[in-house]
């Protein structure tokens, strides 16, 4: 990967524009009249009239599918790239689009002269001289300024910063005086780039929840902040299921399925929902806004009172909504329970808001790693990855991992940060904890408060998550090579092989942090993967070796000096020759290893408590003719993708997100092959190679690496 001269930075706003646009006008706007130019002579021109029709929606808040049909940009425009027409408030706008891919659009005077000879045109009824679409728009705007008495405003809209000249403010002005005589009829608006993509951001943002419930009984608190507390019925609580998870956007985590909590809820809820109230602790919801109707006006508290919350999230009860939706699902008599819950009205105080996220969450347990969702560079890096990338950055526990090029979870993201660090020590407390746990320590010596100090790059962020899991798939294939110490190097050492791997690509490009929307650094690094691995395993090993040959690679990392030591070791092995004979002796075909018959992979990861109940796991197909079977079946119901896993049923740990049924591993996978109607799969499978945890490492990969450390611990 060689390094390549610098282009000028384009500016954030604007390649999160251009980005939007392509997604939300690609079929609305028409380029017929290119033909069959090349895409990259095509794209200016459609951008400037995504332009257009994005400033008619500014302008008038329509879809961008009835802005588009207003563009008529192209021959015979008359200097107006697009044509609206409010009707019912009788205003007209005419649109002069300038798009800019480096953000320095401007006005000039010959372009502001032209839109008022357009409007010239249609104040005079000259309509045939527009092109096919103009003409049309063109009469009925002349029509609406016959019929009433019609605003028309003419926005320039400029993807750029610069303030117009005061040439063009003069011919502005001189243009409106002179349809202005007999009254202020036309206006003018200037677009800049900081309004177009203000759109944009407004675009990716959900809807604000607004919930319905009526209480009773009842009774409120009205400061410091107002609050409505009651008993709301079951069957209110679940038809809030159309609002999806949007409806725990404040929330430290989605629903977690069924963990032993959920369980006994849904169990009460069957089978004694008339006890549901006494057994739970009820809901918490923070809104924006509060409208409070009661039942009664003389004697409100004696009524039930209907309660309209704008903009809510709930804050606690996650998991008793989730389970009132299900249960409700499950049988009529759920929505007969009845459920405590509380609207707290916080006014946009965001501090106040967190403060009761956090209070509040006591009934399953709440760990460091779920309270980080409240942390703004996490907001943050959510907005930066939908904008700049249109991908899913996960930041809460949540029932819907991103799966493979749809994104990433913010615990596979700071392991990929933690091992392109430019210092060792992060890699090696991963792999010395063995687990990702240490990830969420807070302060000095932990990694998270170091590595999100500040907001790390969206780039440098996805191309380091790519870089992981370019690593995790080659080591499936460079495993199967090894037997002995290399093999446990191998199950341990994810991460700090990964960190070497990061030292060889940065050496030679460290432009992986520069944005670059077509992602150019991670394909190419992606493709080194595979060779660098081949390298960096046996100079690991290698560097091992010297330590001592009784020496554990997480004992080695628990030490910051001695695993500082060994990533210079295995640097140096990679500079120079020998490593690959140094790995000779621990070669699959060479290895007289003794072969010791190994526990069941699942028992070993219940027995030793490895993963938390309810703990998400994601699909992690790595054969291609798997995945290509599985593909459109897989996209049709993405839960399908998704599972939990319990500790509590050793023959059956995972919890399939698609019917909620609890399964073996394999046998799970036996059953997505079957429901997938994939005429060749094979007679058997090892499912534990195909569930991966939050941070990408499988069940089988989980269960050698603890069994390793078994190992040395029954040699000793």
């Amino acid at each position: 990967m060689k390094a390549t001269p610098q282009q000028p930075a384009v500016p954030a706003p604007v390649r999160q524009t251009a980005r939007a646009f392509d997604m939300t006008y690609s079929g609305l706007i028409d380029v017929s009249d290119f033909g069959n130019r090349p895409s990259d002579k095509i794209q200016p021109a459609f951008r400037s009239r995504a332009l257009a029709a994005h400033s008619v929606r500014i302008m008038t808040g329509w879809a961008p599918e009835q802005a588009a049909e207003c563009v008529i940009d192209g021959g015979q425009d008359q200097g107006i790239d697009a044509i609206a027409i409010d009707e019912a408030n009788a205003h007209i706008y005419l649109v002069q689009a300038k798009w800019s891919p480096e953000g320095t659009a401007k006005a000039d005077e010959t372009a502001v002269h032209k839109l008022f000879a357009g409007l010239t045109l249609i104040d005079s009824g000259e309509s045939a001289q527009f092109n096919p679409r103009g003409q049309i728009l063109a009469k009925r705007a002349h029509d609406l300024i016959g019929e009433k008495s019609t605003r028309i405003t003419q926005v320039i809209a400029l993807m750029g910063v610069k303030a117009p000249s005061p040439g063009v403010l003069q011919v502005i002005k001189n243009g409106e005086n002179e349809f202005n005589s007999h009254g202020e009829y036309v206006d003018h608006r200037f677009l800049h780039a900081p309004d177009i993509h203000a759109l944009v951001l407004k675009d990716q943002q959900s809807e604000p929840v607004t919930l319905t419930a009526t209480l009773h009984p009842w009774f409120s608190v009205s400061s410091p902040y107002l609050s409505y507390e009651g008993v709301i019925q079951a069957e209110e609580v679940a038809a809030w299921t159309e609002h999806g998870n949007a409806l725990f956007a404040r929330n430290i985590r989605d629903p977690l399925g069924l963990t032993p909590i959920n369980k006994e809820l849904l169990d009460t809820l069957a089978s004694e929902p008339s006890h549901f109230w006494y057994f739970n602790n009820g809901i918490t919801v923070l809104c924006d806004s509060f409208e409070a109707v009661p039942g009664s006006q003389k004697f409100p508290e004696r009524h039930p009172v209907r309660i309209t919350a704008k903009g809510a999230s709930v804050v606690n009860g996650a998991q008793t909504v989730r389970s009132v939706i299900d249960a409700a699902e499950q049988s009529d008599e759920a929505g007969l329970a009845q459920v405590t819950v509380r609207f707290i009205v916080t006014g946009g105080d965001t501090d106040f808001a967190n403060r009761t996220t956090q209070a509040t969450n006591r009934q399953n347990h709440i760990t460091e790693r779920d309270r980080i969702a409240l942390e703004p560079v996490q907001a943050v890096l959510i907005k930066e990855f939908r904008a700049e990338l249109g991908l899913v950055y996960s930041v809460r526990r949540s029932e819907l991992e991103p799966q493979d090029d749809e994104g990433c979870s913010v615990v596979e993201a700071t392991c990929a940060l933690a091992c392109a660090h430019s210092g060792s020590r992060f890699a090696a407390r991963l792999v010395a904890s063995g687990t990702t746990d240490v990830l969420w320590e807070r302060g000095g010596s932990g990694i998270y408060d170091l590595l999100f100090r500040s907001v790390p790059s969206v780039y440098e962020t996805w191309n380091a998550v790519n870089v992981l899991r370019a690593v995790r798939t080659a080591l499936r294939a460079e495993r199967e090579q090894y037997a002995g110490r290399a093999a446990a190097v191998i199950d341990d050492g994810t991460f700090l092989i990964t960190h070497l791997v990061f030292r060889q690509l940065l050496a030679q490009d460290a432009g992986m942090g520069e944005p670059d929307q077509s992602l150019t650094w991670a394909t190419e690094a992606k493709r080194q993967v595979p060779e660098l691995v081949k390298h960096v395993v046996p100079a690991l090993v290698q560097a091992l070796d010297g330590v001592g040959t009784r020496s554990s690679l997480q004992r080695v990392c628990a030490d910051p000096g001695q695993a500082a030591d060994l990533v210079t070791a295995a640097s140096a092995a990679l500079k120079g020759d020998g490593a690959e004979d140094a790995t000779a002796q621990y070669r699959r075909e060479q290895s007289k290893a003794r072969k010791r018959r190994r526990p069941n992979a699942v028992h070993v990861i219940v027995d030793k408590g490895a993963l938390e109940e309810g703990a998400p796991l994601h699909l992690a197909l790595y054969l291609q003719p798997e995945k290509d079977a599985l593909a459109s079946w897989l996209d049709s119901n993405p839960r399908r993708a998704l599972a939990k896993w319990t500790n509590t049923n050793r023959a059956r740990p995972i919890v399939w997100a698609a019917d909620g049924n609890a399964y073996s591993p394999s046998g799970l996978i036996a059953r997505m092959w079957e429901l997938a109607e994939w005429e060749g799969r094979p007679v058997s499978n090892q499912g534990t190679a195909r569930w991966a945890t939050q941070d990408g490492e499988t069940l089988a990969i989980l269960a050698r690496r603890l069994l390793n450390s078994m190992e040395e611990e029954e040699d000793e």
